[in-house]
This record gives structure tokens, C-alpha cells and sequence, in this order.
């Protein structure tokens, strides 16, 4: 009896069970997969497969109530009457509708150590070198330069080798064989492309890279419609022109840069005829909700040619004044030319979970090749007395053809609380270089270094080599959120390790940060950050120099370690409103323990390294900023930075290159009274001089501190057009009027030194100044 109760009820379960299936497509007739399909009656719930298909077995009744649902899609329910056997359906979503114009009335607060710096705070400022970004991120707290035509910068006495660029999550590489600012061409972000900027000055996490100093984090914008713009000045040009629609965007992006105006304010004359081409493109292609393509691409190309006539250098006190005069033969040819492109795939789960596979590569060919000779006379200035007369020759002619292509999975995940993310990247590297360079000293009739019956050069060097090499890397990193009694925590923790297959090293940076929003005070953020961080060699590190019968020979360094930064971070974010305008003063304390260092020369932006592990060293700081509403409608900021950065070399304690013990800068915008047309923009550079010495001595021998940087960059804008004031439909938006005076007060900052020797054997330092006043004019039309 009970077993044909059991198969009765079996059967009537049966004949009163459907099978539902069928397919889910977007409003295209993409397949969506991971969809959801739910009888919150009978708490049945499934997904669509990979093809967007499904099918489910529900109870059958009078009506049954089937919902359709995926995130960024509106859902769609059906109800089905008394359903038998097998229903078919084909299910189509549409997106939801486009969110109306959002008005941001505060700036996010900043919970890790990344910041966001605003674009519109390069939009008008004065440029010497084009690189906008650069220039900005060269103003923060913590971050120095000394050269006004170079991209280069230092931070919190880090070298200019110790920080990572990112753009659109790919590190990119900069030219290796520069060695001036004046060769510097454009850099490889172009402002125009840009959309935000993220910045760290330490405590970085476990996602970037293996530099110890900095990490600068760059994304280029997907146009949202039809955009344009043109750019031209006595310092070069530029032209930008996005486009989109539903599924494809595209942007391409065209600079020219010559800054032969402003070298001809140096005091070495001659004939320079410098030219820097670049040209990038961004393209994205999205077909539907669950996939993105993207290309990025770059072709730059950087000349610099230098025929130099004679020069006139006046240097000492008021009391003692020296001249130096030198008459020039000879040129310099450089070429720098590099691509850059990229590839991406990204497959979307749903608005939480992201898996991004890209694919990099870079490739530089270098040329620098230069004979100059120099006749000179160093003077009494106030006597005419005659202290040395020489000559002087360099020579050198290096190539460089360096190749690194990368494969790079990211996966994104978002929970409640959690944001994970991780990272695997698998590199290949081939370098390739082969240099001659000699240098001759000719003084009062003798060669230095002085030897009987034979000719020295002061300085050789030869080299050639081939490397070829992996790296393999990887991390993990979590963003937990939470809350307890009204203060909110933020805590950033990962990992991240690598291995190079060159010297077989493995090595695993552990790091953490935590923000803190106190209940007792919503404005104020206490942020803490710690870190082991490591500087992976990349090429120049690996340059071990050997002296033998005067020539220096160059052999890599297969024993090479990476050098290792213990960092420690504490700051404080307070925001507060003064007449009714928005301002944040942050404060940041910090400390690195140096170890496995590599120490180095410092000549101009070119960085010689000794190519062993010799050192170990601290950097130790406080940096301030207040940024704000200065004058309303405008950001403004002003930081002041205190610094000591020291290393032990053989037992001794001595000043690293970059020990620059103070720094103050102001960016500082407003407009003229009683308009909005027209816009002024100061920017203010205050920073100690670092320390130098004699050439070829090493760096014991750098006893001396150059003089302070100074330097007063004024611009002035004044809007022409702008098509929110007229009636009239106009495909153009705006047309700026520009006009800078670079280095306001004209003040002769030091660059770096040439050495002569006088009769006596005392040796002279004659300062290399960088570039005097000059006045730019420049055009901006916005479409």
C-alpha cells in the first residue's frame, strides 16, 4: 500500500512539472550570459550559460511568475498560464536608461595612498616643456626637480630611475640614454588624452610595480561624443580629436615640440635645432555589457641637433669674480626614437567581477653621437689676470635598441565590503647596446691626468653588451571596508613577488595602509602606511665599470640585487571651509630604511650607477600641503617639503645625490577683478641645491651643495569665445588667448658644473646655467 502511495505521488509530481529553456539577448540580440532566471514562488533560480541559454524544471499552475534580471539591465517578468511539458521563450533586456548630469559638490576623500590629482589644473598653466602632467606632479608635496626642461623628477630622495608610470595599467618606459634636459623630447603621456591622474609619493599598493619612490597611475578618457582640440605656441603645437557611439570610441592625439626659442636664452650659443614628434591613439570597441577591446599606440620620435659657437660664463662673489670663455668646434646628433603600443581584452561578470588580459610592448632605438671640441680662458674678472687656458674634447657614440613585451592577467572582484584584486604579468626583455666615449683635458700646456711620455684621457669608457632576460610578477591586494560606532576604516593589504631570470632572485613585498575617519571629527583622516618595497635592476644598474690601463670597461653584473626600501608612513587629511570656499591641509611624516643600495652619479638628468650592491642608507621627512579655494572657483595649493637622505659607503655616512633638505612650491590661480574672461596662473619653486663635486671622483669626493633653485612661472589666459555666451549654434565651444613669461625674474639657476684646472693645479667649478627669461604665446581652440 505505502509503495503505491509513493509511486502515485511520484507520478502526479511528474505530470504536474515543466521544463522551461530557452535564451536571453540583449537589445542587440547579443547573447547575455550569467543572467538571471527566478520563480521566487517555487525559490527556484538559475543562470544563463555562456551563450546566454538556460533551462530550469519548475511546478506547474494556473500561473506561474518567471523574472529576468541582470545587472545594467532593466528587469523583464513573464507569466506563464497553466505551463506544460516544455516552453521555449527568447528573453530580451534593455539597458537602463542614461543617468541624468551628476553636480560633484566635494572632492572624494582620499583612503589610501594614491591621490587624485584634477586635469583642470594643467588646462592654462605655463609649460616649458609640454609635459603637463609631469609638471604638475613635479609641484606636489615631497617631489623635486632642478631642470625646468626636463620631465624628470625626484621624490622624497628617490632617483629619477625610482619611479613607476602606468598607463592604463601597463608601466611604460622612458628613453635610456638621455643624459641632458635639452635632449628631452615629449613624454609619453599626452595631456590632452587624459582623464585622471593618481599619484603616490610612498606607501604605495601591492598592484604597482617594483620602484621604490613613486608611482604614477594615468587613465585616458573614452570620448562621449564628438571632441576636439588645437593647440599652438612658440614652443610647439598640438592637436586632439575623439569620437564615439554606442559600442566604439576612439581618440587620436598629435604633439610637435621644439624648444629651440628657449634654448636660445642659454648662455652656450650656437645653432640648436632640436624637434620632438609624437603621436598616440586610444580605440575601444565594446559589443556588448560582457566584453571590451582596447588599443593604445604610440610612435614618438626625438632629434636633437647641436652645432655650439662659444660661450660666456661670469661666476663667484662680488668680491671675486671669475670669466670663462670658451670658443666651440664640432655638433651633436641624438635620435631617441620609440613605440609603444597595447592590447586589451576585458570579460565582464556583471558590474563585479572583471577579468582583463593585456598584452604590452615597447621599443626604443637610441642613437647619441657627438664631437665637440672647446678652446678656453678662465679669468680675474677684476684684474684680467690670466688663471688657466685649455682645451677640451669629448667624443662618444652609443646605440641603445631595447625591447620589452609583456603579458599581464588582472582580475577584479567587489564584494559588500571587499574589493580584490590580482595580478599576473609575465615580461621578456632583450637589450642591446654598444658605447664609446672619451673625454681629453688639454690645461695650460699639460694633459690631465699628467703622465711622462704618454697621452691620458681623463675619462674612457667602452662598452657592448647583450642581455636577454624574463621577469615573472604577481600580487594580490585587498580594499576592506568597514565601520564601527561612526568612524570608518579603510585597510588596503597585498602582496606582491617577482622573479628574474637573470640572477634568479625571488622576492615577495608584503604592504598595508589604513584610513581612519574618526566619529568624533568627520573632516579629519589619519592615514598609516607600511611596506617593504624593492627596485628590481632593469639595465643601468647593472653597468659594472673596470678600470684598466686608463680605459673603462663595462661588463653586467650578474650578482646584482635588488635594492630594498623598508618604508613607514603616517599622515593626517583635514578639511575645512574658510569663507563659505572648500580647503584640505595634509600632513606626512615618513621614514626609509635603505638597504642593498646601488649608489650613483648625478650629471645634468643622466644617472651613472656603480653596479654593485655597495651601500645602505635612510630618507627621512615631513611634507605640508593646503590646497583650496584660494580665490573662489579656483584651485590653488602651496607645499613645503623638509628632507635628509644620507647612505653609508665604506664606513662613512655620507649626503645622497638627491639630499634636498627643503622645498616650497605654489600653484596659484585667479582671475582679473570684475571677470571671468580672463585668468592668471603663478607657479613658484623654491628648493635647496644638492650636493656636487668633481667629475670621475666618486661620490666621496661630492663635498659641495649647488645654490638653491629659484624659479617664477607666470601665465595669463583670456577667453576669446565662448559659445555659452553667444545664440548661435557653433561648432566651437571656446578659443583661449595665451601669453607665459617663464622664469619671471630671470634668475640663473645652476644646472651642473664644468671643471677646469688652473696653473696652480686648483681646480675652478664653472656653473652650467639653465635657460633665462622668455616669453611664450599660445592659442588654445576647444570644438
Amino acid at each position: 500500500m505505502l509503495l503505491s502511495v509513493i509511486i502515485m505521488t511520484g507520478l502526479y509530481a511528474m505530470a504536474q512539472s515543466f521544463t522551461l529553456k530557452g535564451k536571453v539577448t540583449d537589445e542587440d540580440g547579443n547573447a547575455l550570459e550569467l543572467a538571471t532566471v527566478s520563480c521566487v514562488e517555487q525559490a527556484t533560480v538559475t543562470m544563463t550559460n555562456l551563450k546566454g541559454e538556460f533551462q530550469v524544471k519548475l511546478q506547474s499552475a494556473d500561473s506561474v511568475v518567471v523574472k529576468f534580471s541582470m545587472i545594467g539591465y532593466k528587469p523583464r517578468i513573464r507569466v506563464l498560464r497553466n505551463p506544460k511539458t516544455t516552453q521555449t521563450l527568447l528573453i530580451q533586456l534593455h539597458g537602463l536608461d542614461e543617468l541624468n548630469e551628476v553636480v560633484i559638490t566635494q572632492k572624494r576623500r582620499q583612503t589610501e595612498q594614491m591621490e587624485q590629482l584634477d586635469i583642470k589644473d594643467i588646462q592654462a598653466m605655463p609649460s616649458t616643456t609640454g609635459n603637463a602632467v609631469e609638471e604638475l606632479i613635479q609641484q606636489q608635496a615631497g617631489v623635486s626637480t632642478h631642470n625646468e626642461l626636463s620631465s624628470q623628477y625626484n621624490v622624497r630622495g628617490g632617483s629619477f630611475d625610482e619611479n613607476s608610470v602606468y598607463i592604463n595599467n601597463v608601466e611604460v618606459y622612458r628613453p635610456l640614454l638621455i643624459r641632458s634636459g635639452q635632449q628631452e623630447g615629449l613624454s609619453v603621456i599626452n595631456p590632452d588624452m587624459v582623464e585622471k591622474i593618481g599619484f603616490s609619493s610612498g606607501g604605495f599598493s601591492a598592484k604597482y610595480g617594483d620602484k621604490m619612490s613613486s608611482a604614477l597611475d594615468i587613465t585616458y578618457k573614452r570620448p562621449k561624443a564628438f571632441e576636439a582640440s588645437a593647440t599652438a605656441s612658440l614652443l610647439g603645437g598640438s592637436g586632439y580629436v575623439g569620437m564615439s557611439n554606442k559600442k566604439f570610441s576612439m581618440s587620436h592625439g598629435l604633439r610637435y615640440k621644439t624648444n629651440r626659442y628657449l634654448l636660445g636664452s642659454l648662455e652656450t650659443t650656437g645653432e640648436y635645432r632640436p624637434n620632438q614628434l609624437d603621436y598616440q591613439t586610444y580605440i575601444t570597441y565594446t559589443p556588448n555589457r560582457s566584453w571590451t577591446l582596447e588599443l593604445l599606440g604610440n610612435i614618438s620620435e626625438n632629434h636633437y641637433d647641436f652645432k655650439p659657437k662659444d660661450r660666456e660664463t661670469s661666476f663667484g662673489t662680488m668680491e671675486d669674480v671669475k670669466s670663462f670663455k670658451v670658443y666651440f668646434d664640432g655638433q651633436e646628433k641624438d635620435i631617441f626614437r620609440t613605440i609603444f603600443g597595447t592590447a586589451g581584452i576585458t570579460r565582464h561578470l556583471g558590474d563585479s567581477t572583471h577579468i582583463k588580459l593585456l598584452w604590452s610592448a615597447f621599443h626604443t632605438k637610441e642613437q647619441e653621437c657627438y664631437d665637440i671640441q672647446g678652446q678656453y680662458w678662465l679669468n680675474d674678472a677684476q684684474s684680467s689676470d690670466q688663471l688657466g687656458v685649455g682645451t677640451y674634447a669629448e667624443h662618444a657614440r652609443n646605440y641603445l635598441t631595447a625591447n620589452v613585451q609583456s603579458l599581464k592577467l588582472i582580475y577584479n572582484r567587489r564584494f559588500r565590503q571587499h574589493d580584490v584584486e590580482a595580478g599576473l604579468t609575465y615580461k621578456w626583455e632583450h637589450i642591446k647596446e654598444q658605447s664609446r666615449e672619451y673625454e681629453m683635458r688639454d690645461s695650460s700646456g699639460y694633459s690631465i691626468p699628467h703622465t711622462a711620455n704618454r697621452l691620458d684621457m681623463i675619462y674612457t669608457l667602452s662598452s657592448k653588451n647583450d642581455i636577454k632576460s624574463t621577469r615573472t610578477e604577481g600580487y594580490i591586494q585587498d580594499i576592506l571596508r568597514w565601520h564601527r560606532n561612526d568612524t570608518h576604516y579603510t585597510l588596503n593589504y597585498g602582496v606582491r613577488f617577482t622573479h628574474w631570470s637573470y640572477n634568479k632572485e625571488t622576492l615577495l613585498s608584503p604592504r598595508v595602509s589604513l584610513a581612519i575617519v574618526p566619529a568624533f571629527n568627520q573632516d579629519l583622516t589619519y592615514r598609516f602606511a607600511a611596506g617593504l618595497y624593492y627596485q628590481a635592476p632593469f639595465y643601468k644598474e647593472m653597468r659594472d665599470t673596470t678600470t684598466t690601463a686608463g680605459i673603462t670597461v663595462v661588463k653586467l653584473n650578474k650578482n646584482i640585487k635588488s635594492q630594498r626600501s623598508l618604508q613607514f608612513f603616517a599622515a593626517m587629511d583635514y578639511r575645512f571651509r574658510m569663507n563659505e570656499r572648500p580647503f584640505k591641509f595634509t600632513a606626512e611624516a615618513y621614514y626609509k630604511a635603505l638597504s642593498n643600495l646601488i649608489p650613483y652619479n648625478v650629471q645634468n638628468v643622466k644617472i651613472t650607477y656603480y653596479g654593485e650592491n655597495l651601500c645602505s642608507g635612510y630618507a627621512a621627512g615631513l611634507d605640508f600641503k593646503l590646497y583650496g579655494e584660494f580665490v573662489p572657483g579656483t584651485d590653488s595649493w602651496i607645499s613645503l617639503s623638509l628632507m635628509r637622505t644620507q647612505q653609508k659607503m665604506n664606513g662613512q655616512w655620507i649626503s645622497m645625490p638627491t639630499d634636498q633638505r627643503y622645498a616650497l612650491n605654489l600653484h596659484f590661480t585667479d582671475y582679473f577683478p570684475g571677470t571671468e574672461r580672463w585668468k592668471m596662473t603663478l607657479k613658484l619653486a623654491y628648493a635647496d641645491g644638492l650636493p656636487f663635486g668633481a667629475p670621475h671622483r666618486g661620490l666621496e669626493g661630492q663635498n659641495f651643495r649647488a645654490p638653491a633653485y629659484k624659479r617664477a612661472d607666470i601665465g595669463m589666459s583670456y577667453l576669446a569665445y565662448d559659445s555659452k555666451n553667444t545664440t548661435n549654434k557653433s561648432f566651437l565651444k571656446n578659443i583661449w588667448l595665451g601669453i607665459d613669461c617663464l622664469n619671471l625674474f630671470g634668475i640663473s639657476n645652476v644646472n651642473s658644473y664644468y671643471w677646469v684646472t688652473d696653473v696652480t693645479n686648483r681646480q675652478w667649478a664653472v656653473p652650467n646655467y639653465l635657460t633665462g627669461r622668455q616669453i611664450n604665446g599660445k592659442i588654445i581652440v576647444n570644438f
